[in-house]
């Protein structure tokens, strides 16, 4: 068979590139190696571990608010089966309207291990052994990534696990440590930490989330706290032993000899994700990766190779979704002759523990390590009545301007349903918007949203109504 595009790998990447090249006419296949599309992010990541989230904070709501808000109950207890069950569920409806969209843009979908055997041919290698090979005139890598995982950390699956077994413990752990204070741990720790688990998280730098902004980190590890979260910042796990029904973690703080051990049912290692680029063949295509695995592209995502590119966590930038997807349609845009394009900038990053964490733009330390004079506005969720009614006080946005243009330069929040509150602000920076523009919106009263008002304002001036 003789396809227009290829693309190797499902995830939200992936398949959103495959969609967008079919509606533009091109004769499409998709190669995924495991038998449902969707890779990571619909299987084992960022839809399964919110269905999670969602469960364990309606439990933690249940438990320490319902109360106050005149609701009583009575036996309350997890049933974790039931728990997981709904999350696979989820992760089945998803999949299968993957399944739907496929047939529905004419997309021919292979399932097996997909490899270059020279730069316009793939092999397919099919779990019952059987081999088929295809041609393509264009071909997108999107195969993601991979937890990273050193080897004296003796990963075995049962007691040191990765994401993906942390979304299928069936009863809830006594205790558990986290290797990593970055995204995936916060998350998969907020959600045990709410259904009970005592948790202790290991980070070597000095705070959690360190890609965001630094006021995000300080509220969000205060709100973590309040859940029973412990946290070892400035330190490192050296070694972690597997007991029968346990495991004994080894720490050591990041500038000292003296170390300690904490023993917990579970180790749950998240400190980062490689690019999955092994046994694809990209030399046999001739396709050049650097020294950590990524493959190299230009500013059209592409490779060494003129018809091949690639996208989403095999190249560079941040491991989202979300910019997976943007390239993904942007390669196909640019494979028809047009000309896309994107503002990695305005890539919004987001943690779904509760309260949520989102930003855009620069943080504060990058403009002062940058030397860019700017203004600062900040207004916490306690002062607003939207917030107050709902019991979800802690948290602030936070809107940083130019100095001199106003112009909104980064938006960071924590807080109740910031996830989808950034998406305005991503909206007004796409159109260079000032702080000004911001803050003389009209905002619904009562909503969560108003509080990026409030902090625009104060960004002008010390405007802030409310405060």
């Amino acid at each position: 068979m003789k396809y227009d595009l290829t693309v190797i790998g499902s995830g939200p990447g992936g398949y959103v590139a495959a969609i967008r090249a079919a509606q533009l006419g091109m004769k499409t296949a998709i190669i995924e190696r495991y038998n449902k599309l969707g890779g990571t992010c619909l299987n084992v990541g960022c839809i399964p571990s919110k269905a999670l989230l969602d469960s364990s904070e309606h439990y933690h709501n249940a438990r320490e608010k319902f109360e106050t808000h005149g609701i009583e109950l009575q036996n309350l207890k997890v049933n974790m089966p039931q728990m997981i069950k709904r999350k696979n569920e989820v992760v089945d409806q998803t999949v299968s309207g993957l399944n739907f969209l496929m047939k529905k843009n004419k997309i021919d979908v292979f399932h097996g291990h997909g490899a270059f055997v020279d730069a316009h041919k793939i092999s397919i290698a099919k779990e019952d052994g059987s081999k088929e090979e295809i041609e393509t005139d264009k071909v997108i890598i999107a195969t993601g990534s991979k937890p990273i995982m050193p080897e004296n950390f003796n990963y075995d699956k049962q007691r040191v696990i990765t994401s993906t077994e942390a979304l299928n413990i069936d009863a809830v752990p006594k205790s558990m440590v986290i290797v990593g204070g970055g995204v995936i741990g916060l998350e998969l720790g907020s959600v045990f930490a709410r259904l009970g688990t005592e948790v202790e998280v290991v980070e070597f730098l000095d705070r959690i989330i360190p890609t965001m902004d630094g006021d995000c980190s300080k509220e969000l590890m205060r709100a973590l706290k309040k859940i029973g979260m412990k946290f070892h910042l400035r330190h490192a796990v050296t070694n972690v032993k597997i007991n029968k029904k346990s495991v004994t973690v080894t720490v050591q703080k990041r500038d000292a000899k003296e170390d300690f051990t904490i023993n917990a049912e579970y180790c749950l290692v998240s400190i980062g994700r490689r690019p999955y680029t092994a046994n694809l063949g990209l030399d046999k295509a001739g396709v050049e990766v650097d020294e950590k695995g990524r493959i190299l592209v230009n500013d059209k995502l592409q490779t060494n190779v003129g018809h091949i590119y690639a996208i989403g966590d095999v190249i560079r930038g941040a491991m989202l979704a979300h910019k997976a997807e943007e390239e993904g349609v942007f390669v196909a845009e640019v494979i028809d002759g047009q000309k896309p394009h994107i503002d990695y900038n305005l890539i919004p990053g987001v943690v779904y523990t509760w309260p949520e964490v989102a930003g855009v733009g620069k943080t504060e330390e990058q403009l002062k390590e940058e030397g860019i004079p700017y203004k600062s506005g900040k207004f916490p969720f306690k002062a607003l009545g939207r917030a107050r009614a709902s019991m979800d006080t802690e948290g602030m946005i936070k809107v940083l301007s130019h100095k001199e243009t106003d112009e909104i330069l980064g938006v960071h929040m924590v807080g109740p349903r910031t996830a989808d509150i950034i998406a305005e602000a991503v909206a007004l920076m796409e159109f260079r918007a000032s702080a000004e523009d911001a803050a003389r919106m009209s905002h619904a009263h009562p909503t969560y949203t108003e509080a990026f008002k409030e902090a625009a304002l104060a960004a002008t001036g010390d405007r802030a109504i409310h405060m």
